[in-house]
C-alpha cells in the first residue's frame, strides 16, 4: 500500500513493545506498510513477523531498558515508540481477591514497564529534536471493571495520567506523546478475560464474553473490535498527518464509553 507523505513513515526507525502478537503485531505490521524499520521487543520470538529484530526482554524487569536500549542504539536511534504491552492476570473475583503480588504484576505491566523504556530511550530521541511516542491504554481507566481487572483499570489510569504529563514535558522538546484506549478487542487478551470469567462464575467461554459485553454496558456497534483498527489509529498518530495532535487520548471503542 502507498501512503499519502503525510502518513508516510519512510526513513524512520520504530520500537513497538509488546510487539510480538495480538495489536502488537498488527502494530509492527501497520508501521512496516508504512514505510518504517520496525524492531518489536517481547517475550518469545514469533513464528512470523516483518519487524527487523525481535529484541528479547521481560519489559517488567527493571533490567530490561538497558537491553532495549543496546538495540536501538545499535539500529542508529528512534524516532517511534509504541507501548503495546499490558494485561491482566487476577483472578475474576473481585476486589478482595486481588493479593498485594497481583497488583504489584499489574503495575508493573501497564504502567511501570512504560516509565522505564521511556526513562531510558527519551535521551535517544532527543537526539534528533523530534520523536513521537504512543501509549495504549484502555477505556477501564474511565469507566473501570472490578471482576478480574480492577489493578489492569487503576494502572491504565494511571498510564494515561502520566502520558499527559510527559506530553507537556516533552512537546518543546519537538516529542509528541499520546494514548490510545481501545475498548473490547478481538484477541487473546478479550478471550483469556472471558474465559477466567466463566472459571470463576461456572459458565461458558462464550457467556463470559456477553458478560464482559455487558459490564461495560453494551458496545452500540456490537462487536469487538479488530486489531488492525487499532493499529491504523495508532499509525496515524505517529504520523506527520498529525504533527499537532499532542497529549490526547483516543478512545476507539464502537461508541462504549458513553459520557463527555
Amino acid at each position: 500500500m502507498v501512503y499519502p507523505h503525510a502518513l508516510s513513515l519512510a526513513g524512520r526507525q520504530a520500537l513497538v513493545v509488546g510487539g510480538t502478537k495480538g495489536l502488537g503485531d498488527a502494530v509492527v505490521r501497520r508501521l512496516h506498510e508504512a514505510g518504517a524499520a520496525v524492531m518489536a521487543v517481547g517475550r518469545t520470538v514469533p513464528r512470523e513477523t516483518v519487524a527487523t529484530r525481535v529484541i528479547l526482554a521481560d519489559t517488567t524487569d527493571p533490567e530490561a531498558p538497558a537491553i532495549v536500549t543496546a538495540a536501538v542504539e545499535e539500529a542508529g536511534g528512534l524516532d517511534i515508540l509504541v507501548h503495546v504491552a499490558g494485561g491482566s492476570s487476577a483472578s475474576g473475583g473481585g476486589h478482595s481477591t486481588i493479593a498485594d503480588a497481583d497488583w504489584d504484576a499489574e503495575l508493573a505491566l501497564n504502567l511501570l514497564s512504560a516509565v522505564r523504556i521511556d526513562r531510558a530511550l527519551t535521551p535517544v530521541m532527543m537526539r534528533k529534536r523530534r520523536g513521537v511516542i504512543v501509549h495504549v491504554a484502555s477505556i477501564q481507566g474511565r469507566m473501570p471493571l472490578y471482576d478480574g481487572t480492577l489493578g489492569y483499570a487503576a494502572a491504565k489510569a494511571a498510564l494515561r495520567t502520566y502520558s499527559k504529563g510527559l506530553a507537556n514535558e516533552l512537546a518543546p522538546r519537538g516529542i509528541r506523546v499520546n494514548t490510545v484506549s481501545p475498548g473490547g478487542i478481538d484477541g487473546p487478551g478479550a478471550h483469556g478475560l472471558a474465559h477466567r470469567i466463566a472459571a470463576a462464575r461456572g459458565i461458558t467461554e462464550e457467556a463470559g464474553i456477553q458478560m464482559l459485553m455487558d459490564s461495560l454496558g453494551g458496545i452500540p456497534d456490537g462487536r469487538l473490535a479488530p486489531a488492525s483498527e487499532i493499529a491504523e489509529v495508532i499509525g496515524f498518530l505517529t504520523s506527520d498527518a498529525a504533527a499537532s495532535v499532542i497529549g490526547a487520548d483516543i478512545v476507539v471503542d464502537g461508541g462504549t464509553v458513553k459520557t463527555i
